[in-house]
């Protein structure tokens, strides 16, 4: 009877132990290169679902994504800060960030980050064609350096995107722009979609490095962009456009970037956050 036991004991243990390393391959089959260093969001403005602001995060969370990045709500908004952080802390969902577009209140945005936990103000740097092209540097410097002191008292990043302003179009002078500011409390906002009109985000990466700190993704198809409209570029799902992701994913790697990724593209329901979360997953190996 002894031996007979430790034989089922042995056949047992030798079988749970294969099942465990099968799963563990499996599952580590299933991981792409980024799980675990990229972290999944949305823009709260692309939940169209008319529901509570509660059930949204809890319905970016039934999709997998991580986390929320919102607009001020200066911008315009369906829920108060109050609101807003009550169901962060309810849901688990966190807001990471919190977009100020190139409202000049950066302090404002910021303390609203702090009520969330956030960890970012994205500021769009914008460039007035009423003024010397130096003047606007000068000024929109200026700016920020007003508000890094509240930044760093708070400890919220304020990180600098150029949109389609026609302003620190090529990497080498966002890179510029940001050093001379000197401060680790302002870097770049990357959006990996903008700068194809100007270049291929890859380059960006190699340049910036370490200064991109967050992620915005969409995708952007030239041809369609050069026959149809600049802005027109934009329509296609991400992946299916002009970007070599496979390359972005390389310069990202090389600076071993780990952070927020968040889908910059046009509103919708369940479905379309489910494929643009599966969009999201492929181009970035998620």
């Amino acid at each position: 009877m002894s031996h007979n036991r430790r034989s089922f004991l042995h056949t047992t243990l030798t079988t749970t132990s294969t099942a465990l390393a099968a799963n563990l391959v499996a599952n580590k089959a299933q991981c792409g290169e980024f799980t675990g260093k990229i972290r999944k969001a949305v823009k709260y403005h692309m939940i169209a679902d008319k529901i509570p602001v509660s059930d949204k995060l809890r319905l970016l969370k039934d999709l997998g994504f991580d986390g929320v990045e919102t607009n001020a709500v200066t911008r315009g908004r369906d829920c108060t800060i109050r609101e807003m952080a009550n169901a962060s802390e309810k849901t688990g969902v966190p807001v990471h960030g919190v977009v100020n577009s190139s409202r000049p209140d950066i302090q404002a945005a910021i303390d609203e980050a702090v009520a969330y936990g956030a960890t970012s103000v994205l500021h769009v740097v914008r460039y007035d064609r009423n003024i010397s092209y130096r003047q606007n540097y000068q000024q929109t410097q200026q700016l920020l350096r007003q508000a890094i002191p509240h930044a760093e008292k708070k400890n919220v990043k304020i990180l600098i995107e150029n949109v389609w302003a026609s302003f620190l179009i090529e990497p080498l002078g966002m890179a510029r722009y940001v050093d001379e500011l000197d401060s680790p409390f302002v870097q770049v906002y990357f959006d990996i979609g903008n700068v194809v009109r100007w270049g291929w985000p890859e380059h960006w990466i190699e340049v910036l490095g370490s200064r991109a700190q967050k992620l915005d993704v969409k995708e952007y198809d030239l041809k369609i962009a050069m026959n149809e409209g600049m802005r027109k570029g934009f329509r296609v799902p991400i992946g299916e456009g002009s970007i070599e992701w496979a390359k972005v994913r390389a310069e990202l790697k090389k600076i071993k970037y780990q952070g927020w990724a968040t889908a910059e593209v046009a509103a919708g329901d369940r479905q379309r956050l489910t494929d643009v979360a599966a969009q999201m997953d492929r181009v970035l190996d998620l």
